[in-house]
């Protein structure tokens, strides 16, 4: 993608906006939602986490606002998409045949009648490695459902047992000694525990490095059942990152020397289950979303291998789907958690933390002539041609060509649902927040990619959990927009639809209806055009209905959002004839 110059300033009011202000009050502390327990964690039924919802922020600096504080762009939040959707993946268990053929040494089902879990524990101590393999494959079988085998193997001291076979100079001992671990860790996490404390990871890790696909298949699941548990993940993070990178995600997203994705059946689901790992570890701790991002060919692989799948028709790749939640998570407070330096060359020189221009002068005139703003016009031209070219590592996440791969993947995977609600996501965290930056990216993602019309194509069929980082995405969209009569023609029939207007409406959760009133807010405050639309659309209909419903803290967040815009929209006295036809009075739009 070709770099383009796009000016960093917004565009002026129009002839009301002296007296309007883009702002709604607020007592919430936060604009997006901790990536505690993250992205899509595709695992265990009950590893889940709970989503906390984003809120209204604190005024970024000072100045006074009409009806409320000052209004910031909102993050995404680090959705538990599987958890809130029903979209479960299940922790990957190991099943009992290889390559087709049965590796029980000719016991089937019934032949273990003769085993019961005591005798299979002491088999693992065997000298003989055939006692070993049927030691764990009877702990592989018995365990694959069975929670309670699960503990009584963890009484039994299997787990140590296991672990020392990770690495036996016999490969059928590997394989059932890591595929009974699988199913023992499978949805317990007593048994992770015990699995990381004697060693396991290390041992694991050896493991990976043997040139076999299925043993390869049950360390990589392995390390992904272990990603489910939130006290796991920043010691999975620092024992792993490296070596899986080096060993998986390198060679087989294609990055490699061929630089195109080869990968058997195999390989594959080795390169699904590595994604699925770092898509859990990308929702721990900011420590280790550091760690991920300066992890060498880490970023470059999820990028390499997204670009990749788009390019021969595979968006809808469930390891497509991984790689776009971890870039998703690892953009969470992205501008707060870069590396200074980076910061200070995307900010550039011309404004301070204020946001207003520096008082420094240049040659000989002020900061406020002509020739200082060509000064700094130039200066910014050059960063951004300069931030554009060749990115490696984390900077693909603050990259503009990041912006036309997530436009593509809106417009291109039509069936999986998770794929195109990360990437919305993750535009929503790039785009968020007072940074020149965002502001920068907004206005590529409008006017280069022309993106607004695949979102909005994606807002008509959205389920609720897309609907939160599509609409949060067009309200920071609609912060930074240069025009916003074009924007206001395009989005308020669209978003006033989503609203509801009666009790029996079926209405999106409260934090997409305050997303929603926060846009039609941003483009109300500049574009008469935009307040014209909400009364042609039947919008102030619906916003006096959410503003008179106060009955739970929910409601009372939206009803303070529908009041403030409602104040807003009096300041436009060419309107309110129309008002009044409609039977609405001034008390109405200004009453609180």
């Amino acid at each position: 993608m070709s770099p383009v110059w796009l000016p960093w300033g917004g565009s002026a009011g129009g002839q009301y906006s002296s007296t309007l202000r883009s702002s709604f009050s607020s007592r919430s502390q936060s604009n997006g939602v901790d990536p505690k327990a993250s992205l899509y964690q595709p695992l265990a039924k009950k590893d889940f986490g709970t989503l906390r919802g984003s809120g209204w922020a604190p005024p970024a600096g000072g100045g006074g606002a009409f009806l409320g504080l000052g209004e910031h762009s909102s993050r995404a939040p680090s959705v538990r998409s599987l958890a809130e959707s029903g979209h479960h993946l299940g922790e990957p268990r190991a099943m009992e045949m290889y390559n087709g053929h049965s590796t029980l040494l000719g016991h089937h089902a019934g032949g273990f009648d003769d085993i019961d879990l005591p005798s299979a524990v002491k088999y693992l101590i065997a000298s003989d490695p055939n006692l070993q393999v049927l030691g764990a494959a009877y702990l592989q079988h018995k365990c694959y459902s069975d929670s309670s085998a699960k503990k009584q193997a963890r009484s039994l001291q299997a787990m140590p047992k296991l672990v020392k076979l990770f690495n036996s100079p016999n490969q059928e001992v590997q394989r059932h000694a890591t595929g009974a671990m699988r199913n023992l860790i499978y949805d317990n996490a007593e048994n992770k525990l015990a699995l990381v404390e004697e060693n396991g990871i290390y041992e694991l890790m050896r493991t990976l490095r043997e040139p076999d696909d299925e043993l390869r298949k049950n360390v990589t699941g392995i390390l992904w059942n272990l990603s489910s548990s939130d006290n796991l993940k920043d010691r999975l993070a620092r024992d792993t990152l490296e070596q899986l990178t080096d060993l998986v995600l390198v060679p087989l997203s294609g990055l490699g020397a061929s630089g195109v994705i080869q990968q058997n059946p195999s390989e594959a689901e080795i390169f699904y289950n590595s994604t699925g790992f770092l898509r859990n570890l990308s929702s721990a701790s900011q420590q280790t979303r550091q760690k991920m991002r300066e992890c060498h060919g880490l970023v470059d692989s999820m990028i390499h291998y997204v670009n990749s799948s788009l390019e021969v028709g595979k968006s809808e790749d469930k390891s497509v789907e991984n790689a776009v939640c971890v870039l998703r998570n690892l953009s969470y407070r992205l501008y707060d958690e870069m590396p200074p330096s980076s910061l200070q060359r995307l900010e550039g020189h011309r404004r301070n933390a204020g946001g207003t221009v520096t008082g420094e002068l240049v040659g000989c005139f002020s900061p406020q002539s002509k020739k200082a703003r060509e000064h700094y016009l130039n200066a910014d031209i050059v960063t951004f041609t300069e931030v554009s070219k060749d990115p490696k590592g984390m900077e693909w996440l603050w990259n503009p060509q990041i912006v036309g791969i997530y436009n593509r993947l809106l417009q291109r995977c039509e069936l999986n649902k998770h794929t195109t609600e990360a990437a919305s996501g993750a535009l929503q965290n790039i785009t968020a927040g007072d940074r020149r930056w965002a502001g920068v990216l907004s206005r590529l993602a409008l006017e280069q990619e022309r993106i607004l019309n695949p979102v909005l194509d994606r807002v008509r069929t959205a389920d609720h959990h897309q609907l939160r980082s599509l609409t949060g995405l067009i309200r920071n969209l609609s912060r930074h927009a240069r025009n916003k009569d074009e924007m206001s023609t395009k989005v308020v029939s669209h978003l006033i639809e989503k609203l509801p207007g009666s009790v029996g409406d079926k209405a999106p959760p409260a934090d997409v209806i305050v997303n929603i009133i926060a846009v039609l807010n941003n483009l109300v405050v500049e574009s008469p055009m935009a307040a014209r639309d909400i009364v042609y659309f039947d919008g102030l209909r619906k916003l006096f209905f959410i503003k008179k419903r106060r009955d739970s803290s929910d409601n009372e967040k939206s009803s303070r959002a529908a009041a403030s815009l409602l104040g807003n929209m009096w300041q436009y006295t060419k309107l309110h004839r129309d008002f009044k036809m409609k039977g609405y009075r001034k008390e109405d739009f200004l009453s609180l």
